[in-house]
């Protein structure tokens, strides 16, 4: 069974981490999987996406600690992929690590009255770095507080600090994210475009997220590119390229 699931209704995408017998652990499988969703729901008609995990225990328990996929960035919308399209999460039970970046980057968010939101990495001694950003998306304090203490916060807290929009019964997440991303796949696509990537631009990004964009958008299409093939080639055949520009 696929680890991510994407599935597309009424103009709305629906992308599933689909480990809840893992508590919808990341593993480099759901990196790969969250990756391709997001380039899928581009190529789409699809004007929103719902982000969520399967079951309700865990949206994600964050990283699989026993084989850390250090490529988080490639599966989050805005940094792995380019995504103009507005984003929703919805979410319940552990929010652990990277799905609290998950999370600040969606545009809008749910949260079922059971979420725990924490980022241990400093608990554990292990660092990614793509959550600094989180200070410039919700009080400086209060994103120090969860950074450097690793302690939990419920999803009332989440709702007050501005992390979250709604907070519901466990099992309406999904269903009260669908209300929302119908009301917005009512409108025009292009004035939504415009507005998320005028944002995207305001906010100030912290330097691991800054090289996430560098390397997946600029750095992995350039190593993918036919002039890299001819370059390569060309060394090793001892002559000189004959780039394209492709």
């Amino acid at each position: 069974m696929s680890e991510v699931l994407y599935e597309s209704r009424d103009g709305i995408a629906e992308i599933t981490i689909n480990r809840p017998e893992k508590y919808n652990t990341l593993t480099h499988e759901v990196i790969d999987g969250l990756h391709d969703a997001w380039l899928r729901f581009n190529a789409s008609d699809d004007r929103v996406a719902i982000l969520t995990g399967a079951g309700d225990k865990a949206f994600t328990a964050g990283a699989n600690l026993r084989d850390i996929p250090h490529d988080l960035f490639r599966a989050i919308p805005g940094i792995g992929v380019p995504v103009h399209k507005p984003v929703i999460a919805a979410v319940s039970g552990l929010v652990i690590g990277g799905g609290i970046v998950f999370l600040q980057m969606a545009d809008l968010a749910v949260a079922a009255e059971n979420t725990k939101l924490s980022y241990p990495e400093a608990k554990v001694g292990f660092a990614g770095g793509l959550v600094a950003s989180l200070a410039a998306r919700i009080p400086h304090k209060v994103a120090m507080e969860l950074l450097l203490t690793g302690e939990p916060i419920d999803a009332r807290r989440a709702y007050e600090i501005g992390l979250v929009n709604q907070i519901v019964p466990v099992g309406r997440q999904v269903g009260a994210a669908r209300e929302l991303a119908k009301k917005i796949a009512a409108n025009a696509p292009r004035v939504l475009a415009l507005l998320k990537d005028f944002v995207s631009q305001t906010i100030p990004r912290g330097p691991t997220e800054a090289a996430g964009i560098a390397r997946a958008c600029i750095l992995d299409d350039i190593n993918a590119s036919e002039d890299f093939v001819e370059g390569i080639a060309a060394f090793h055949e001892k002559r000189a390229p004959t780039f394209t520009g492709r």
